[in-house]
């Protein structure tokens, strides 16, 4: 039977029979937005982040849920309710991205509904979240030798406890595990299990070792991930329109990461002074080396002057460091790399950015990040913005519409071989960066 989203949205069909009693509790209170016995169960963080084991539903979840979508009938009074609700939870460290059995966080939720407020709300959340590990990130706390020690002794502890067997054949042996009896009990048991999300953590170490296919349309690994798509190409072409105003010949540009070449075979076609590239992957380097290759030995002889356009082979983390110093300067610099999280960007902004652009000059980037459901690209594009900000930069967002005839179903149209779709949205922020002032 197929339910209607109503009723699967209704408090029976979130808040299961298996469900502890401490968690069920604070869920039914906070579904009912009764302030006064959510204030009074939540003594600790872990009340407040509690989920039901078999619908991953939490207080936020449920809180927000319980509102429904907009109507004639809303009460002024339980919806006011409901915001102190969520504000109570959230200051009680609810998470503001936790998933449910259907790959929802709470915002996601209040999105769906059309409860703009409360997904504003959980938005906030998420950029002081985002902000505070920003800065943790950055901190490092100071040791005594003795408290070394001990960390060394109960890494080896851990390294004993985690203690692999190996098979003859050198496989690790298979973990003997219990088999369930009651399949609800269990899962009750271990506690919810999010969606299996068929994304692989690809790091930069691990991207530049694997190999890479070029083929319709589109550039991947040999996991399948998308590096770069065709798809991409009108986002492209607005960056280079938004870069270059007027494009006009004789700037000096810089990009990071080539990827398939598109935005570069749009810059090259401006007729630039200078034209650097930074690419590290050694498949891409051999893509680029290949004789149809428009950015081959024969490109950087056509340059104005000798090394005006050349290909960097490394990483940019290293290449750059030597174009600063060497006292390169650019007129507009994009940056559009796979495998690196966001604290990449980040550092590349505000350590490099400043001595590598032109006082007059435009920085931009590919703004893919979080771009796999709205509220994550709402709180990514103002936590980028205020570290923007942060590295003396300005930033205008130009919204673009994304067609997504070819984009909205797994595996299918653009999506097809690719392992998981990295685009669900149908508005893009291209960023223009200069300095403040």
């Amino acid at each position: 039977m197929i339910l209607l989203d109503s009723e699967r949205d209704a408090i029976s069909a979130r808040i299961s029979e298996a469900c502890p009693p401490e968690i069920q509790k604070v869920l039914t209170a906070a579904w009912a937005h009764d302030v006064a016995t959510v204030k009074k169960l939540l003594d600790t963080p872990e009340a407040a982040r509690g989920q039901d084991p078999l619908t991953g539903e939490t207080p936020l979840h449920a809180a927000i849920r319980s509102c429904g979508p907009p109507s004639e009938d809303d009460d002024e009074a339980d919806l006011a309710a409901a915001r102190e609700t969520v504000q109570e939870l959230l200051l009680w460290g609810a998470i503001w991205n936790d998933v449910d059995d259907r790959n929802e966080t709470p915002g996601c939720v209040a999105q769906r509904l059309g409860r703009t407020e409360l997904y504003n709300l959980c938005v906030d959340a998420g950029i002081r979240a985002e902000m505070l590990f920003g800065i943790l990130e950055g901190y490092e706390e100071l040791e005594s030798d003795d408290e070394e020690e001990e960390e060394e002794d109960a890494h080896q502890e851990a390294e004993e406890s985690e203690m692999v067997i190996v098979g003859e054949d050198g496989e690790e042996a298979p973990e003997l595990i219990d088999v369930p009896t009651n399949g609800a009990a269990e899962e009750a048991t271990q506690g919810f299990k999010p969606p299996q999300d068929d994304a692989v953590d690809v790091n930069s170490e691990a991207y530049l070792r694997s190999k890479l296919t070029y083929s319709d349309g589109k550039l991947v690994d040999d996991e399948g991930n998308g590096v770069m798509m065709a798809w991409e190409t009108d986002i492209m072409r607005q960056s280079v329109d938004a870069l270059l105003p007027g494009k006009e010949p004789g700037k000096r540009i810089l990009n990071i990461g080539f990827g398939m070449g598109i935005i570069d075979t749009m810059f090259a076609e401006t007729k630039p002074a200078k034209h650097h590239i930074v690419e590290a992957h050694p498949g891409v380097l051999e893509h680029i080396s290949s004789p149809e290759s428009k950015f081959g030995p024969s490109w950087e002889a056509s340059a104005p002057e000798p090394g005006a356009y050349k290909i960097h082979q490394g990483k940019w983390q290293e290449v750059c460091v030597k174009l600063l110093q060497e006292g390169n300067v650019y007129d507009a610099i994009y940056f559009d790399t796979f495998g690196e999280d966001y604290s990449q960007l980040r550092m590349f902004f505000t350590e490099l950015i400043p001595g590598l652009l032109d006082s007059n000059g435009i920085f931009g980037f590919f703004n893919g990040l979080g771009a796999d459901r709205m509220i994550c690209y709402d709180v990514y594009t103002k936590v980028s913005e205020l570290h923007l900000a942060d590295a003396g930069l300005d930033v205008e967002w130009k919204v673009i519409d994304v067609d997504m005839s070819r984009l909205a179903e797994e595996g299918q149209g653009e999506w097809e071989g690719v392992r998981r779709r990295y685009w669900t949205l149908n508005k893009y922020r291209l960023p223009i960066c200069t300095f403040l002032g």
